[in-house]
């Protein structure tokens, strides 16, 4: 068994194939930081690890890691790479939102969409999308994040219900985590103002549904009520109060 993991040099990507590790999997993991994948191949001795270095910012690189292991199987595919962007969107640069859409979006897409068409034809496999409790919302201060993560959402369920359609029997899922104790807000330059769950944690039950065949994983208890309450309030207040809370993640 063979799994690809994007993103995998810290937080849930290192967790997430730390874990698939423990399940018998050799890995292939991408990330730009060399160093840290290489830390992560060196802690796993039980398994094969391989090491791609990229930059899913440049879209051409997606298509150039799929023509790369093609020939392969890839039975576990975890898109994990993304970053966030903080800031009223007339002031968050541009050049950093587009790379954001191609590392969010467009490395989502094409590496979900290839390596999809190969398991349907072996009618095996698993897909992880990393998406996040933001996907079911719009940001104020963090607009193009919540966009792209609201992309990833909606995009796993449509695949998972043409699957079931079709009753093929490759499980894609999509993870909704709320804050989770990893170095996202320092790249995104906010601060969560509750607790976050450990990558530990997320990991290891995101893995566990994806093979269970679970379409939305939301790991924690809060989180769960809070995607239930989303349903008596209005989009507009939901809005508001979506920006209030990005206001608390930047100290104010």
């Amino acid at each position: 068994m063979k799994a690809l993991i994007t993103g995998a040099s810290s937080g849930i990507g290192r967790e997430i194939a730390k874990h698939l590790a423990s399940m018998g999997y050799d890995l292939i993991v991408v990330a730009r930081n060399t160093d840290k994948l290489y830390e992560l191949r060196d802690e796993l001795k039980n398994v094969n690890v391989r090491v791609i270095s990229l930059d899913l910012c440049r879209e051409q690189d997606s298509f150039d890691l799929y023509e790369h292991l093609k020939d392969e199987q890839v039975d576990f595919l975890v898109n994990n790479a993304g970053f966030g962007a903080y800031g009223k969107f007339t002031e968050v640069p541009l050049e950093k939102e587009i790379g954001l859409i191609h590392t969010n979006i467009v490395a989502v897409h094409v590496l979900t969409k290839l390596f999809l068409q190969d398991m349907v034809k072996r009618n095996s496999g698993y897909i992880l999308n990393v998406g996040s409790a933001a996907g079911f919302l719009a940001g104020p201060t963090f607009s193009s994040y919540y966009a792209s993560k609201n992309y990833v959402v909606r995009l796993t369920q449509a695949i998972h219900e043409e699957l079931r359609r079709d009753s093929i029997n490759v499980k894609v899922s999509v993870l909704c985590p709320g804050p989770v104790q990893t170095n996202f807000n320092d790249v995104a330059n906010v601060k969560f103002c509750i607790r976050g769950l450990t990558p530990e944690y997320v990991a290891k039950y995101a893995v566990d549904k994806t093979i269970k065949g679970k379409m939305i994983i939301t790991p924690g208890f809060e989180m769960k009520a809070t995607k239930f309450l989303q349903h008596f309030v209005s989009e507009k207040t939901l809005t508001r109060i979506s920006y209030h809370v990005q206001q608390k993640k930047n100290g104010k």
